[in-house]
């Protein structure tokens, strides 16, 4: 289980990384392929996953919820919202909005006063059941798509797909968004533009994604947690350094310590009614500005989980 948080012939490689890089581009693009492809888009979440619960079936992680002593409070669900970095708390309001009676709508104003925080001042093991046990409703689910959409992945890949990036490309932003939250994704976007033009603008992709990947080393390497930075060197990069803008499998990398592989097309978990239509970008709600989620400095051996969990 994931560690982190709010917590990387040579002269021959140089020339034909490069050169794969211009052909793969206009391909992913002239066949307008996206994240909202449905295998794509399971690709992409098995990565994400990868890296903030250190297993690939996200899809059973809804009722996940614990502290891994990373200073953002609790960490909960499919993509890691924390009770310290106003997410979880948005999550538990927007839940309650639909359906008032939940059981997780009492400890909203303890959300809010631990917002920002790491505290479990009002939550603890009660609040934790309370999760769990939503966790296993379909309804409970549905609003933690929405918010990974709403927040997260929607927006990244409109912005992606306006810049011209292929699927590693829309990939990176959404990464970034997960951990920096968008606005700070965005900020990482101006540095990399700064060294290289977006396709857009007409750079080439390879180049350009080598930049936002770099501003994002360094924008994690300004505060201590974020000192192990392998969901990007030792997976993003090494994908682009493959050519593989397409992000297609087979696909092996490491994140703090654990390997990883998808070795064909994975079965499409995601809803396929709430994928944002086939290959085009959707309108997206401007997610509020956040607070940097963190990731720890390293990954700490944890037992693995035991509880049942389902889809």
């Amino acid at each position: 289980m994931r560690q982190r948080r709010p917590l990387l012939g040579l002269l021959a490689a140089a020339i034909v990384i490069p050169l794969t890089g211009l052909i793969a581009a206009p391909a992913a693009q002239a066949a307008g392929l996206t994240l909202r492809d449905p295998v794509k888009r399971e690709i992409a979440q098995e990565i994400i996953t990868s890296a903030e619960n250190s297993v690939l079936d996200w899809y059973n992680r809804y009722d996940y919820i614990e502290d891994i002593d990373d200073g953002r409070g609790y960490t909960g669900g499919i993509i890691g919202f924390t009770s310290g970095t106003s997410d979880m708390l948005e999550l538990v309001q927007r839940y309650t909005k639909k359906y008032p009676n939940n059981g997780l709508a009492k400890y909203i104003p303890a959300l809010k006063a631990v917002d920002g925080t790491d505290s479990h001042s009002g939550l603890g093991t009660a609040f934790e059941n309370a999760w769990k046990a939503e966790g296993k409703k379909a309804e409970f689910q549905r609003a933690q798509r929405d918010l990974t959409r709403d927040w997260y992945f929607d927006p990244s890949v409109d912005l992606a797909v306006s810049d011209k990036l292929g699927p590693l490309g829309q990939f990176a932003y959404y990464d970034a968004a997960v951990v920096h939250g968008f606005d700070g994704m965005q900020d990482i976007r101006t540095e990399a533009k700064k060294k290289a033009k977006t396709p857009k603008d007409g750079g080439n992709e390879t180049t350009y994604l080598n930049a936002f990947l770099d501003a994002r080393v360094v924008e994690m390497k300004k505060e201590a947690a974020h000192e192990d930075v392998s969901r990007i060197e030792k997976a993003q990069r090494v994908w682009l350094k493959a050519g593989n803008l397409n992000l297609d499998p087979p696909l092996s990398w490491s994140v703090y310590g654990d390997p990883f592989k998808i070795s064909t097309n994975p079965t499409p978990r995601w809803p396929l009614d709430e994928l944002g239509g086939p290959g085009t970008p959707t309108p997206s709600p401007s997610p509020p500005r956040r607070r940097p989620r963190l990731r720890p400095p390293a990954r700490r051996p944890r037992p693995p989980r035991t509880r049942v969990r389902r889809p």
